[in-house]
């Protein structure tokens, strides 16, 4: 398990968000947090875009950060986004995170304002004034923003944060993040590139497929972070065709189907989402039932 200061570090599932007739099931839950724990994960990450939280009341997402801390065992990380469109609301929540006993959260740059550097850094500035260590996340598709190695650095050397989800695509940043900025963590953020950024360093993976195949996606990092390649390639390859579904746009809905053919509820997601296609539903299943017909778990 974790230590409190090293929050960030290992595998935290970007967990997704139970619904059932349109509300939020909170003690389905709560479950699911303390299932992970269970299963052998390090933490997760409510109030991701896989749970969902563009789509919740204030209220939720308040509570869904509260009932990830209340389900959480000993030694098991909570460490939630705060998104927001801008770091005044940013500030509120990740002071709402650490009230509710979160010992880090994840931040994005402004999330629907394309900024430029100083509009960044200024971002980055305001949230830093709670204290608790912030994870950046590097998402260049959805924000528009790309924080780049020499940005992260900056950033970084202001003492703003601690570490990076980095979700760029490109393996090559990892080695530019720790060249400019030594102490700078990185984790990494893309499910179908888990390999590639343990091989180089990472020293966690905020992951989506664990939802689904907890045993295996923690077998596969800590084998690749290890540097048992033996054992973490198979398995790589045998999760690929499921972990890519973590960059597409239809990422949510195919991990709460793979979900429930594992035996974990998923269930529907809010609008602007609707259910998958009927090739992309037969492509998630012929996986899912691949993976599990192999043993995965």
């Amino acid at each position: 398990m974790n230590e409190p200061e090293k929050a960030w570090h290992g595998v935290l599932v970007a967990t997704a968000l139970p619904l059932r007739e349109g509300k939020v099931d909170f003690d389905g839950y709560a479950e699911h947090v303390g299932w992970l724990a269970a299963n052998g994960c390090d933490g997760v990450t409510p109030n991701g875009s896989l749970g969902e939280y563009q789509t919740l009341s204030a209220q939720e997402r308040a509570q869904v950060v509260t009932t990830a801390v209340a389900a959480a065992p000993p030694g098991f990380s909570v460490m939630p986004g705060v998104a927001a469109y801008g770091a005044d609301e940013a500030r509120r929540w990740a002071e709402q995170a650490a009230e509710a006993g979160a010992p880090a959260v994840m931040l994005l740059p402004p999330n629907t304002y394309r900024a430029d550097r100083r509009a960044v850094v200024a971002h980055y500035r305001e949230v830093a004034k709670v204290g608790v260590p912030i994870v950046a996340y590097n998402n260049p598709f959805d924000t528009k923003v790309d924080l780049v190695p020499e940005l992260l650095a900056e950033i970084h050397g202001e003492g703003l944060i601690v570490g990076v989800k980095e979700f760029s695509g490109d393996v090559r940043r990892i080695y530019q993040v720790h060249e400019l900025a030594p102490d700078l963590e990185v984790l990494c953020g893309s499910d179908d590139l888990a390999l590639e950024l343990a091989i180089a360093g990472a020293v966690g993976w905020i992951s989506g497929y664990p939802n689904a195949f907890p045993h295996a996606c923690v077998e596969l990092w800590k084998a690749a972070t290890g540097g048992d390649l033996g054992t973490a390639l198979p398995l790589y390859r045998a999760l690929h065709p499921l972990l890519r579904w973590d960059s597409k746009t239809e990422f949510v809905q195919a991990i709460k189907l793979s979900m429930d053919l594992a035996g974990r509820y998923g269930g529907p997601s809010r609008q602007p989402r609707v259910p998958l296609s009927a090739e992309h539903e037969q492509t998630v299943r012929q996986a899912t039932e691949k993976a599990l017909a192999e043993g995965l778990s």
